[in-house]
């Protein structure tokens, strides 16, 4: 006896299609004990039962049929949204190969013969079904990993956002106290900010790398491949790391071949390995010790690849080494892929770990050699493509000069700020002030459009995330007022996922600036914009 308070387990539920009444009795036989059963006689009546819910688990259809024969019908229930995928096995007492092959041409999924086996219907009709709820559950499971993906994102998008907008206020205040805009430092009080400085940097290398990092291995990160002077590459990288190797008193040094021509990658992602890689030098190279880097070509195949010819940069770093059983561990987790980088583990940092997934994107691969007493050696290489026969393409910055300003140009440039937090609002007039602008703020979007028709500024620094209107909005509204179409528009925001920059731009601004930036990369923006530079003030 069947316990009440569990709910009665349906039987899949199958659709026989057959002109005979006799085979249909034959097939109900067989099957009724299992299934649940319903039958059509004609292939009109089976595409109207097929899409009745719910719709049938299995169909047993008949090829020889008056009217509509079952490939007709196969191929009607194959086009149809809501049949589409429900199995078909062919019923039929023609037997050659070229009739079976047209069955599977039309969409079914099996070919039954006649006179009918019951084990061998009973069999393959199991073996379907079983299959059939194999993909249900596969592609629920798949559901579920996509919305968790889909959470992951949100969540990172929404931890990165929530963690830049401080780092934006220490590091922009930081900027503001280093350059003495408040008064003079005693030598004491210039070592800690630069020591906050430093460990806010950090913590946005860390963020930076664990955002790149997570959309690498989500797939969501695709090459931006184009031709790239690699020395230019070398000067960018070690610019951002010298600040540091002058506190430790490193000494820096490049080797480059001569006439290397450009090379064919993402110049924005082999930049940051690069600074990685220096910057996990730095960490480890004692205070007075050296830092080198060398850039060649050199050949040889590096299985699986059978590439030929590859670009080999080398970041060799003084100090203490490391043992060679713990390069051998970091050899093989970076071998297995990133799933085995364990940093208690192997000491595998974010840094290193995308290291390796953006070579992995350019078909390239890592090695690190070190030495007890003598220090640690970083190898990159890269497969050696390059540009030939294509023209060299080079990124040109619009510059947009807004109506007020070529009317004023003996006045200090106009900047709206529209920030809704205030330290950070405080910070960056502070400093636009320091710089010569005349700064106005607002709150939301709506005060931004309100102060855009008052005071006509001659730049907007607009954030994206505030409450009332936000910043996309805003700026559509804005674009929408005839003097307003080129008014220049820095999108300054805690969102750094991907697509946000794309999103940021359709809505009208002229560019982008992910939070925290250095004021100083935000003034020289802003002095590009504006195709001229800030005046004193005072002097007005």
């Amino acid at each position: 006896m069947q316990n009440p308070l569990t709910p009665p387990v349906s039987k899949p539920k199958i659709l026989i299609v057959d002109d005979s009444s006799d085979n249909l009795q034959v097939l109900l036989q067989i099957l009724k004990a299992d299934y649940a059963i319903v039958a059509a006689t004609t292939g009109t009546k089976a595409l109207q039962m097929a899409r009745r819910q719910p719709v049938p688990d299995l169909i047993v259809l008949d090829v020889v049929m008056p009217n509509m024969d079952g490939y007709e019908v196969c191929k009607q229930l194959k086009a149809n949204s809501t049949t589409k995928h429900i199995p078909v096995i062919f019923v039929t007492g023609l037997n050659e190969a070229s009739n079976e092959a047209d069955g599977f041409a039309f969409g079914a999924v099996d070919y039954i013969t006649k006179p009918l086996n019951p084990a061998v219907v009973k069999a393959r009709i199991h073996n379907h079904l079983f299959l059939r709820q194999q993909n249900k559950t596969l592609q629920t499971q798949n559901a579920e990993l996509l919305r968790a993906d889909r959470l992951k994102d949100e969540f990172l998008a929404k931890m990165s956002y929530e963690l830049r907008t401080p780092l934006h206020i220490i590091l922009g205040m930081n900027e503001v106290l280093q350059e003495e805009l408040l008064g003079k430092l005693k030598a004491q009080q210039s070592q800690a900010i630069a020591n906050i400085n430093n460990s806010a940097l950090h913590l946005l290398e860390l963020l930076n790398d664990v955002v790149e990092l997570s959309k690498i291995s989500s797939g969501h990160t695709g090459l931006e491949l184009a031709p790239s002077e690699i020395m230019s590459i070398c000067d960018y990288s070690l610019a951002f790391i010298r600040p540091q190797t002058y506190h430790k008193k490193i000494r820096l040094s490049t080797q480059l071949d001569q006439d290397l021509p450009q090379i064919i990658i993402d110049e924005r992602l082999i930049q940051q390995t690069l600074i990685n890689l220096l910057n996990n030098a730095v960490k480890y190279t004692p205070e007075g010790g050296k830092i080198a880097i060398k850039v060649c070509k050199v050949t040889g195949e590096r299985p699986p690849s059978n590439v030929a010819e590859w670009l080999h940069i080398s970041v060799t770093n003084t100090g203490e080494g490391l043992p060679a059983e713990t390069i051998k561990r970091l050899n093989q987790a970076l071998n297995q892929g990133y799933n085995s980088l364990d940093p208690e583990q192997v000491g595998i940092s974010f840094g290193l770990a995308l290291v390796k997934s953006v070579l992995d994107l350019h078909g390239g691969h890592l090695t690190i050699t070190s030495e007890i007493g003598l220090g640690s050696c970083f190898a990159i290489e890269l497969p050696y493509a390059t540009p030939a026969s294509l023209p060299m393409t080079t990124a040109k910055l619009q510059v947009v000069q807004s109506k007020a300003a070529s009317a004023q140009r003996n006045l200090a440039p106009r900047i709206l700020v529209v920030e809704d937090n205030d330290i950070e609002q405080e910070t960056m007039t502070i400093y636009l002030q320091a710089q010569g602008y005349r700064v106005f703020p607002a709150s939301n979007g709506n005060m931004a459009i309100k102060q855009v028709q008052i005071h006509r500024p001659n730049l907007v620094l607009m954030d994206i995330q505030m409450p009332v209107m936000d910043g996309l909005e805003a700026m559509r509204t804005i674009r929408r007022q005839e003097d307003c179409a080129q008014m220049p528009i820095i999108a300054l925001t805690g969102l750094a996922m991907q697509g946000d920059r794309d999103r940021c731009l359709e809505a009208g601004a002229t560019d982008y600036i992910s939070k925290p930036a250095p004021l100083k990369e935000l003034h020289i923006k802003i002095q590009r914009l504006l195709g001229s530079p800030a005046i004193n003030i005072s002097s007005i």
